[in-house]
């Protein structure tokens, strides 16, 4: 037993210093793996909780790898659940409870998600209750006091400027020659030859088009009209990144097969006004001081508890100190 018996002890031996993961250690059958202030945590309840990740880890790593992600996985996991533990511990003190009607009523709403749920199952009833009580806590204790006021939305707004930004748009033709077959790309690249000597000799690119390109514009002269941003082949943007109107690009080579393309006119990117992103800009602001405000009052749920984790008959080592890694807040999805 640690001296002193400090309030607030937190002793994370999560296998980060054992040669092997903790539920990989077959004599344990189960036992008490922590303890949040007076509840506790079972092993069974850890095997529970990691059995759909651990089963996908397994089939995709082995050895060492596979010992690294099963420590990562646990780790992980316990904090979730002490995590989760301090927060319902927060929400019985608070007197907040949800009703069976109202567990019955998320189960029917989720089955019209298509999410899978047993009703039948008093693990998935359990699990969702709980989710139910941690939105209530959370929405008492954390977001019904964040406020967003229009200093906060104006400096993200200036901050994140480009998150707001229309893209660049361009008006394009092309000239695509496509080879006969992937292993036949002789006569196609003659093509490519004599169309770029042509154009360098001042030949009209749309005349050019007309002529020899493959692609399904060249009727009208290889007018692809407007793109924006992101929407052509990464080797054609680059292509085209550094051309003004009228200017044309090397010949890039695509899975279609040679293209030749012209910049027509560009408009480049504009930026939203802010009134016209006021309420999106209002719900990121609030979702930003909601996480914030939420990892410091489970700092502060942390900081008044006493937790202690017990590994060691289950671990080759002693327990070690390190620090949890927060959570966001429960997703009202």
């Amino acid at each position: 037993m640690a001296s002193g018996w400090l309030r607030h002890i937190v002793f994370f031996a999560l296998g980060l210093i054992a040669q092997t993961s903790f539920l990989s250690a077959a004599q344990v059958e189960d036992g008490i793996i922590a303890i949040v202030n007076s509840d506790l945590i079972m092993l069974s309840e850890m095997k529970r909780e990691v059995a759909p990740e651990r089963e996908r880890i397994q089939k995709e790593y082995r050895g060492e790898a596979l010992e690294r992600r099963l420590k990562t996985m646990e780790y992980m996991a316990l904090t979730t659940m002490i995590e989760r533990k301090l927060q319902l511990q927060a929400a019985k003190t608070r007197g907040i409870s949800v009703t069976d009607q109202e567990v019955l009523q998320t189960v029917h709403q989720m089955k019209q998600q298509g999410r899978a749920v047993d009703e039948t199952s008093p693990a998935d009833l359990k699990n969702i209750r709980e989710q139910l009580i941690l939105l209530r806590i959370v929405d008492r204790d954390v977001r019904s006091a964040v406020m967003v006021g229009d200093s906060d939305m104006k400096r993200y707004f200036q901050e994140h400027r480009d998150r707001f930004a229309l893209s660049e748009e361009y008006t394009l033709s092309q000239i695509l020659i496509r080879p006969r077959s992937p292993v036949d790309t002789a006569e196609a690249m003659e093509k490519v030859r004599e169309v770029t000597a042509r154009l360098k000799q001042g030949e009209s690119f749309q005349d050019l088009a007309l002529r020899f390109s493959d692609g399904p514009n060249a009727a009208g002269g290889g007018r692809l009209g407007l793109v924006r941003q992101g929407e052509l082949l990464p080797a054609i943007e680059r292509a085209i990144a550094n051309l003004v109107p009228g200017g044309i690009s090397d010949v890039v080579e695509t899975p279609e097969g040679f293209s030749i393309v012209r910049l027509e006119d560009k408009k480049p990117k504009q930026f939203r006004p802010f009134e016209a992103v006021r309420t999106e800009i209002q719900r990121l602001v609030f979702q930003q001081k909601s996480e914030d405000a939420f990892h410091t009052w489970l700092t502060e749920l942390k900081n008044k508890a006493y937790i202690e984790i017990k590994f060691e008959s289950a671990l080759s080592g002693p327990p070690t100190t390190v620090p949890a890694p927060h959570l966001s807040p429960p997703s009202k999805q």
